[in-house]
């Protein structure tokens, strides 16, 4: 008999862990933080250190036990959901800046959100001692195949379509995103329950100042091949990679707008549909906070995008 996988008892017991100990991210009052993996987390770094969150409330570390937290729609439920992959170079979570303010803005147009706090660091790619390190296992697309195949498995009682699951990512999220748009066919860990039974492909994603893409994003900038648009072999863009919304400013020099163009050629060969929104400004890591500056208007266009491939009623003309 397969264990239930989110039994009341354990929530019980996992929200009053969580209480108290405070050096561990909590969600505003409302929302429910809940574990991914019910017993042992696959492929567990020994000895981890104990997660703990900055002084800005927001940037969490060393997370050793993943978890997703669900914001309800505001108002009319569309039906649609979003899954939620914070940036920080596979080091730390943005969970403010990239996490809650996504998913207030999603909920207020009707889109149930899950915000996943996925293993870090080194669950992807990232800089150790002036060189990119790739893990031997990437431990945080195991933690977001496994919460795809959960909130298809939960998609009923959230008030989910299951045909209707998106995601988005930033900067190492993007990446996330990007991997796990294009390795969905297998899991990457030995399957749990039944959640792990249900397709983790996401039915649209969006990639927002992607990193961890282009090829040569690690070679010397004066004699790197900058014609070669090629995506590093860990991407491999299929057919059925779903639809894509990008984005990036060019005077980005933390994730250059290489990596968004490397993505959308690749994309496009594939016949994926795609959309892709490029400004001359806006740096890296804005998220969804005002400036003066044009980029700042991208939400509309993603939500316009969301209505054009139809996971959002279409618009009615003025």
């Amino acid at each position: 008999m397969q264990k239930s996988i989110f039994a009341i008892s354990l929530l019980t017991l996992v929200c009053a862990f969580s209480q108290a100990h405070s050096a561990v991210w909590q969600p505003s009052s409302g929302h429910l933080q809940m574990p991914i993996w019910p017993d042992a987390v696959p492929d567990a770094v020994p000895g981890a250190k104990p997660e703990s969150v900055g002084t800005d409330g927001e940037t969490v570390a060393d997370v050793s036990r993943p978890t997703m937290t669900v914001y309800a729609p505001e108002g009319h439920n569309t039906g649609a959901a979003v899954v939620v992959f914070p940036g920080g170079g596979y080091k730390v979570l943005a969970m403010g800046l990239e996490g809650t303010e996504i998913c207030d803005w999603l909920t207020s147009h009707g889109i149930t959100c899950v915000l996943l706090k996925y293993r870090v660091p080194n669950s992807g790619p990232t800089w150790e001692k002036g060189h990119r390190h790739y893990p031997k296992v990437q431990t945080a697309l195991q933690d977001a195949q496994r919460t795809l195949g959960l909130v298809r498995h939960n998609a009923a009682q959230w008030h989910v379509d299951p045909h209707k699951i998106g995601i988005i990512g930033f900067s190492a999220g993007g990446h996330l995103g990007a991997a796990l748009s294009t390795h969905f066919a297998q899991r990457t860990y030995a399957p749990v329950d039944d959640a792990d039974r249900l397709s983790c492909r996401p039915d649209f994603a969006m990639a927002l100042y992607p990193g961890h893409l282009w090829v040569h994003e690690d070679e010397d900038s004066a004699t790197r091949n900058e014609t070669d648009m090629s995506l590093r072999p860990d991407i491999r863009v299929s057919v059925d990679t779903p639809p894509t919304f990008l984005l990036q400013a060019e005077d980005d020099h933390v994730d250059g707008v290489e990596q968004s163009l490397a993505y959308y050629i690749a994309l496009q060969k594939a016949g994926v549909p795609t959309e892709m929104h490029l400004y001359a400004q806006g740096s890296h890591a804005f998220g969804l906070r005002p400036t003066k500056l044009p980029i700042s208007g991208w939400p509309a266009l993603a939500e316009r995008w969301l209505h054009t491939i139809g996971v959002l009623d279409p618009q009615k003309d003025d």
